[in-house]
């Protein structure tokens, strides 16, 4: 079927593509630019860089004349990666491969075009993993789908074999071999320290069928296999062809063969046990091999070339590497003028995912559906084209919209991190996320919720994975006092509350994220359960020493936040959230009928908001009054964490009167929740406009920047902080002169809601523009750590630019906009158009319908189903 496609990369524009691959909360491998297989991230762990030592498709031609070409199913090496101390240290640099490559993309699809005018087939790589909007278990599948479709332009037929190898490096994963403890940090058969090539543990390769291809309901495995007498069979690799669906053993009209990769020699408890899978699908003539040849001096591949060349066919070989690499291969005689699709399936099953930076296991729940990779690849094959129409549909949906290709893409692009090892689910089914993936671990842990609280796509296209983060924040990391850690522990059971800080934006943040879910799904039962959690925290904004102890709708306080540090006194950032949080909180009672509580809330807001403009605006934007405490003993404990200043009475890492890039980030959130602004509408325009004018920068040569560079050179971009009127303080808080996109993307948001369109686009197309292939990886928005949560604040542009609302709980759904729309409200998405209201996947409860100047339309029948249309007349 035909991809939507949104961007194309050429030339230096391949240099860092690296497009995940994989499933919500499964890790991923990435699909380089030019077709390369990097980053293999799937063992419970970051692993940039990382790969096997062997891990690469070739293609074989063979022309009706007899010319036989073969080459590396991949594009041109980057001058980049010419040199080296030994040459070329690019991944499989001495393979041949095509001279021309272009690679378009709308994420999830990747489509790699390669050309060369020595081989007389045109070939296209096409990846993807299944993402589908509203059904969670459809987009979390451990696969990778690498499609060859190999189209002959000649006259004559060509007989085509696309081969597929990969090293069994089980056991490692980017960062350690458990086998020796040594560290490793680059190919997976290279040492990062010295180079050494260590023993490794026996492993396997495995053709899964053959002789047990009917024992039952296993998907190829048996009865027995991976557990007993076949458990890590090591080099006693057995071939055969498995034939296997997933559902329930049966075939379903799919045929799968391929190899299974497992080990004996590492730990079944270990971090880095588990199992991979190649497969292709419906093969013509399929051959595979479980082992190389043990051969020294690099000719181990150099036989593997000379026996895929001769015929493009594999023969088995014995091997007793401790590493093995498998290969699967498939022939077909591809007719004059005709294109053949070889689809291949890269599957992994890791099941001991540990607890943050913590020995205690808390698992995969991906793992618990499935044995091992090869019952994933199986179950997933005859799946495989209704995941793919849904796909597409949703990428075809999303791009006929009249959003600007800009939107579009910081949107769709910045989704991929949910798929990466930023993002994972345990077993039970509950949600977490690391804030972003340093090169090797994870960065900063606990499903922070000071910077969790930026991202807008999971309400809007996973309702179910916002509420689970809810249900964490509120029903396990509020103690009874009402303080919320902001970095939730692991397990829940034992260490929920361990960090025992309170961050004011992520707390507060967290009561406007509650209403948002609660407007957005219509679940009562949600806000009833989490209702009693949720007062208590914001009643813990008024304890003594407390963030509001006065009670008069101004924070004041001690304020942990998303700077790392504390503000002290009244500052927009903080204060922003509050008022958004005590407008959240209003309406949420007032739906509890706590009529006394909603009215505390409504007073701390009107005087709140006022004093806000009167006191902390200077004409220009607002600026923070610093407030120290008399003494270190006037905070309340808890507010506190070690990174700030050290004397609170004489604070140092403050804001003051700089002007801070999303200081209204609480009035940006309130909005797409539903609510009208926290502030004076002018004031809050003439604010955005400012801080445009005096914290964009074109061109960062004159820049000075004391901490992490994100932007340089000639790029465009907008600072976190700038001080136009001076009295920069001798310490700002440490971001101040760095820039980072969920900041900017935030500010987009601020800017399109306020009417300033083309400025939010501008801030938008300024960001994409640094993540274009060449200098960074458009799949990759990194802030501390790759794939950095708080940029999926990108979604938010979509909401605010087509003025879509939605309210679950009474079905009245509304349009800001006129034009083409994408909708989506985390258990539905559709689109709007001249014809009408149509719902694409899930279930939408719709009463009511307004379209910008047009009456509100009626809606007779209130549930809407996949498939279904609301038509206009």
């Amino acid at each position: 079927m035909m991809w939507p496609l949104l961007r194309t990369y050429t030339g230096r524009q391949l240099r860092r593509i690296a497009l995940p691959l994989g499933g919500i909360g499964t890790g991923t491998v990435s699909f380089g630019g030019r077709g390369n297989l990097r980053d293999w991230e799937i063992v419970n762990r970051p692993a940039k860089g990382f790969h096997p030592s062997t891990a690469f498709f070739a293609i074989r031609t063979e022309s009706a004349d007899g010319t036989v070409t073969t080459r590396a199913a991949e594009g041109p090496l980057d001058l980049s990666e010419y040199e080296g101390a030994h040459g070329s240290p690019a991944q499989s640099h001495g393979l041949p491969r095509f001279r021309e490559a272009e690679f378009s993309t709308a994420y999830p699809f990747a489509r790699l075009s390669l050309r060369d005018a020595d081989v007389p087939v045109q070939l296209a790589v096409e990846a993807f993993t299944p993402f589908v909007p509203t059904d969670i278990e459809a987009s979390s599948w451990p696969i990778a789908v690498l499609r060859y479709a190999v189209t002959n332009p000649t006259d004559q037929p060509v007989t085509v074999s696309l081969a597929g190898s990969i090293e069994n490096f089980i056991g490692r994963d980017g960062t350690i071999d458990v086998a020796t403890g040594n560290y490793n940090t680059g190919a997976a058969g290279e040492m990062g320290r010295g180079g050494l090539l260590p023993k490794r543990p026996v492993h396997g390769a495995t053709s899964p069928g053959g002789a047990d291809a009917e024992r039952g309901t296993d998907a190829g495995r048996g009865a027995d296999a991976g557990r007993g007498a076949d458990a890590g069979r090591g080099t006693d690799a057995w071939s055969g062809a498995g034939a296997r669906s997933g559902a329930g053993g049966e075939l379903q009209g799919t045929r799968v063969d391929g190899v299974l990769l497992q080990s004996r020699g590492v730990s079944p408890e270990a971090e880095q046990f588990g199992t991979i899978a190649l497969a292709v699908l419906d093969g013509w003539d399929v051959s595979r091999r479980t082992g190389w040849a043990d051969r020294t001096w690099g000719d181990s591949l150099l036989d593997f070339w000379d026996d895929f060349g001769a015929d493009g066919r594999l023969d088995e070989r014995t091997s007793t590497s401790d590493t093995p690499v498998a290969s699967v291969a498939d022939r077909r005689t591809v007719a004059a003028g005709a294109t053949e699709h070889f689809t291949f399936l890269l599957g992994w099953h890791f099941p001991n995912r540990r607890a943050w930076e913590k020995p205690d296991l808390v698992g995969n729940h991906y793992t618990t559906l499935v044995d091992d990779a090869w019952t994933a690849v199986c179950r997933f094959a005859p799946q495989l084209d209704d995941l793919e129409r849904r796909t597409v549909a949703f990428v075809s949906d999303f791009l006929a919209s009249d959003l600007p290709d800009q939107v579009k893409e910081a949107a769709l692009f910045n989704l991929s991190t949910l798929r990466t090892q930023t993002f994972f689910r345990t077993p039970d089914g509950r949600f977490f996320g690391w804030e972003g993936c340093s090169d090797h671990v994870g960065s900063c842990f606990g499903s922070c919720t000071h910077v969790w609280n930026y991202e807008q796509a999971t309400p809007y296209l996973f309702g179910e994975i916002a509420r689970s983060l809810r249900e964490v924040e509120f029903a396990h990391a509020t103690d009874d006092q009402g303080l919320m850690s902001f970095r939730v522990g692991l397990p829940l059971e034992t260490h929920a509350q361990d960090w025992r800080v309170a961050a004011a934006d992520g707390q507060l943040g967290c009561l406007v994220k509650l209403y948002r879910d609660w407007r957005l799904s219509g679940d009562d039962e949600l806000l009833h359960n989490l209702w009693p959690a949720a007062r208590r925290a914001l009643e813990f904004c008024w304890i003594e020493g407390g963030w509001d102890a006065d009670r008069d709708g101004v924070i004041e306080g001690c304020q942990h936040n998303t700077m790392d540090v504390e503000y002290y006194g009244p500052n927009p950032q903080m204060q922003s959230w509050y008022l958004a949080a005590l407008r959240a909180s209003e309406e949420m009672a007032r739906y509890q009928r706590d009529d006394k509580l909603a009215d505390e809330c409504r007073r701390l807001f009107d005087h709140g908001s006022a004093w806000t403009d009167e006191h902390l605006f200077n004409g220009e934007y607002y600026r923070h009054e610093i407030r120290p405490p008399a003494s270190a003993d006037d905070v309340a404990p808890g507010l506190r964490e070690s990174m700030g200043a050290d004397d609170p009475t004489n604070p140092v890492l403050q804001l003051g009167d700089g002007c801070l890039v999303d200081q209204l980030v609480g009035q940006h959130l309130a909005r797409i929740a539903g609510f009208d602004s926290l502030l004076d509408p002018e004031q809050v325009r003439t604010t955005l406009a400012s801080i445009l004018r005096h914290n964009r920068l074109e061109g960062f040569h004159g820049h000075f920047n004391h901490m992490r560079s994100y932007v340089l050179g000639d790029e465009t971009a907008v600072l976190m902080c700038s001080y136009p009127r001076g009295n920069r303080p001798e310490r700002p808080f440490p971001y101040f002169s760095e820039v980072m996109t969920g900041f900017e993307h935030i500010l987009a948001v601020g800017l399109i809601q306020e009417g300033l369109v083309d400025e939010g686009l501008q801030v938008i197309t300024d960001i994409r523009a640094r993540y274009d292939g060449e200098r960074r990886n458009p799949y990759d928005e990194a802030e501390c750590g790759h794939h950095y949560a708080r940029a999926m604040a990108s979604w938010g542009a979509v909401v605010a630019f087509t003025g879509f609302d939605y309210d679950g709980r009474t079905g009245v759904m509304r349009f800001g906009a006129p034009g083409t729309h994408f909708w989506s409200t985390g258990n539905a998405f559709g689109t709007l158009d001249a014809n009408g209201l149509h719902v694409r996947e899930g279930t939408l409860f719709l009463t009511s319908l307004s379209l910008p100047g047009e009456p509100p339309i009626t809606v007779t029948a209130d549930t809407l189903t996949a498939g279904s249309s609301l038509p206009f007349r």
